[in-house]
């Protein structure tokens, strides 16, 4: 277990107080977990994070904790199931935004102008798109960069290590084709909850 817990600076417009109890309760279930984070945040204001690999529930609670104990300021996308339950407030509150994964036309667009018109953007989006298990990645997140002309930020849960890996960004070039093998192989270092193999992408 990780005695101490360093955090990298947090650029003051990707920070969101939610209170002292909040910070503490993440930071005690990261401190406790033995987690520990190497990396620092890029210096552009807009980006898309990418979180992978994703095999777990477990995933989004480590999540929660970075987001609470950071008091980061964050925007993702989740089943619109999530959103109908109890909880809704709770997960829009987080920044959680509604997807209904039976219609993936539109969503595209709707998370590029979610990039207009504000200083800063944090979108995390998991490229696998589901916890279960997959052979290709969706190709909706490096669209979203694109077309967005904003970089790709890799961060890694590493449940082997209990590390998360905040790398540097990724600035795509259009060429998914050439681009996706580059991106995927920065996580190959990066073990999950539940391992799994990883190929190439399918559309959004």
């Amino acid at each position: 277990m990780s005695k101490s817990l360093e955090f990298p600076p947090l650029p003051s417009v990707l920070h969101q107080p939610r209170g002292w109890v909040w910070r503490v309760l993440g930071r005690t279930y990261l401190r406790l977990g033995g987690w520990r984070i190497e990396g620092a945040f890029p210096e552009e204001p807009k980006f898309v994070a990418i979180v992978a690999p994703h095999t777990s529930n477990w995933d989004f609670v480590v999540g929660v904790a970075i987001v609470f104990a950071l008091e980061l300021k964050v925007s993702w996308l989740g089943k619109h199931s999530l959103f109908q339950t109890p909880l809704r407030r709770f997960f829009l509150w987080l920044g959680g935004i509604p997807v209904n994964r039976q219609v993936s036309h539109g969503v595209v667009d709707a998370c590029v102008k979610a990039f207009e018109g504000v200083p800063a953007r944090l979108l995390a989006l998991a490229p696998e798109g589901t916890r279960k298990g997959v052979s290709q990645w969706r190709s909706g997140f490096y669209w979203i960069a694109t077309a967005s002309k904003v970089p790709i930020w890799p961060v890694g849960f590493d449940f082997r290590d209990h590390v998360i890996r905040l790398m540097p960004v990724f600035r795509p070039g259009g060429n998914l084709e050439a681009d996706l093998p580059r991106i995927q192989a920065l996580f190959d270092r990066v073990h999950g909850l539940r391992e799994r193999p990883r190929e190439t992408a399918t559309s959004a």
